[in-house]
């Protein structure tokens, strides 16, 4: 094991990982070798919680037998053809089953692509080429929030508008006008509003900014604001999808229903890399024209091995009754983080279903504070990452009360050790 954790300082480059750090000769990394349910183990066999849901992904928890049987169903199959110029019947059969999700709404198209970033690039590229190509090429500009998170990828991150995940800055990308809350769109003339193409939000909660809630109400405001205007309204479910927020998307929470649903993370119960960007048959009808299609896809687009994952995590879903069993879950976590927030070095707890942020009041001088205590987590067998510092908890949603209360109580522990 030693010269595996050797081969990996000398090869490898994480993500949002501080590498001279990592690379230190007195830092051994956390190798992940196995999981059940809830748990992860490491290369010494200690087992942890699974307190971010491995990067906001896990749904049902790891191992489970029903995910599991559909993929392998299906890799006996085939694994993955081109979806260009070709279907085949997972992806027609998802397709059903997530238009199926939103009953009552005009999102009747179904995109797939890799990821989170992936789709919301296919949003965007859709509403700018849709105004385009249909009469209204003025349309060209994106209107998004201050501290939002939209991806990685170029476009999708000059959407964003946190700086520290934009590297060279935002000199880059989509033409963008970003604005702080909905008065400022409220309170903007038709001289200012006629060449937006679209608003893109992350509905009920903005995750990368440190799990900061919008005012209850915004989302159904914001989308009348957007139909008064024929601005096209982009949801973000990237993280809120697939009952994080208590519902199976949150927009539904305010009955909201956007011209393009961009879905990840969730979407395959956290077991393989898969995305869809839902949208309008109006958006749609505007591409038929042969000189209007639109050109973009990936090689690995309605994966098969994907669409059995997404199917799997849905069949789940509707045998278990998740949804059902969240209201009980998302109040005993109210409560327990209610505990925490009593804690002097606690300055604030912000939850939205099983989605919550605690920010911390370091003791001054300290850097890097919400990271000490993420791992000193560890030592009391949680695994969660922070954003600066708010300590991020967003356990799966098959989670029990019990765990919920050993991941509390964890960050709580940790609090007081490093006091």
């Amino acid at each position: 094991m030693t010269d595996l954790v050797e081969l990996e300082k000398q090869l490898l480059w994480h993500p949002f990982t501080p590498m001279q750090a990592w690379c230190a000769q007195d830092h051994e990394p956390l190798l992940l070798t196995s999981a059940q349910g809830c748990k992860l183990v490491d290369q010494h066999g200690r087992s942890y919680l699974d307190g971010n849901s491995s990067i906001w992904t896990n749904i049902h928890g790891h191992n489970h037998p029903t995910i599991n049987a559909s993929i392998k169903n299906q890799l006996g199959k085939v694994a993955h053809t081109s979806f260009l110029g070709f279907s085949h019947e997972p992806a027609i059969q998802l397709a059903e089953k997530l238009i199926g999700l939103l009953p009552n709404s005009p999102l009747k198209r179904v995109f797939y692509s890799d990821n989170g970033s992936t789709a919301i690039e296919c949003a965007v590229r859709m509403a700018l080429q849709y105004w385009k190509q249909n009469g209204h090429p003025k349309r060209d500009t994106i209107v998004s929030f201050d501290r939002a998170y939209h991806g990685d990828t170029l476009g999708a991150a000059s959407l964003g508008g946190i700086p520290l995940f934009k590297g060279s800055g935002n000199d880059f990308g989509y033409p963008t006008q970003r604005v702080s809350n909905l008065d400022v769109l409220q309170s903007m003339d038709t001289q200012q509003t006629e060449h937006l193409a679209a608003v893109i939000i992350e509905p009920l909660i903005q995750g990368s900014a440190g799990m900061q809630l919008w005012p209850r109400g915004m989302l159904s405001a914001l989308s009348s604001w957007c139909q008064k205007r024929n601005i096209f309204l982009i949801l973000d479910e990237v993280m809120t999808g697939f009952g994080r927020t208590g519902t199976m998307f949150a927009c539904q929470q305010e009955e909201v229903s956007p011209d393009f649903l961009c879905l990840a993370k969730g979407f395959t119960g956290g077991y393989l890399p898969m995305a869809a960007t839902l949208t309008t048959t109006r958006v749609f009808d505007g591409f038929q024209d042969t000189d209007k299609t639109f050109y973009y896809g990936h090689s690995y687009t309605g994966s098969q091995l994907g669409c059995a994952a997404a199917l799997g995590n849905l069949q789940v879903f509707e045998e278990e009754r998740t949804l059902d069993s969240l209201p009980s879950k998302i109040e005993h976590l109210r409560n327990e983080l209610d505990r925490l927030s009593k804690k002097a070095s606690v300055r604030e707890v912000r939850q939205c279903g099983l989605i919550a942020g605690i920010e911390l009041s370091p003791p001054s001088m300290i850097e890097a504070w919400g990271a000490k205590i993420c791992l000193q987590a560890r030592k009391h067998g949680l695994l969660t990452r922070p954003i600066g510092n708010t300590v991020v908890l967003m356990p799966p949603l098959a989670t029990s009360l019990k765990e919920i209360s050993e991941m509390v109580e964890a960050i709580a522990l940790s609090l007081d050790d490093l006091a």
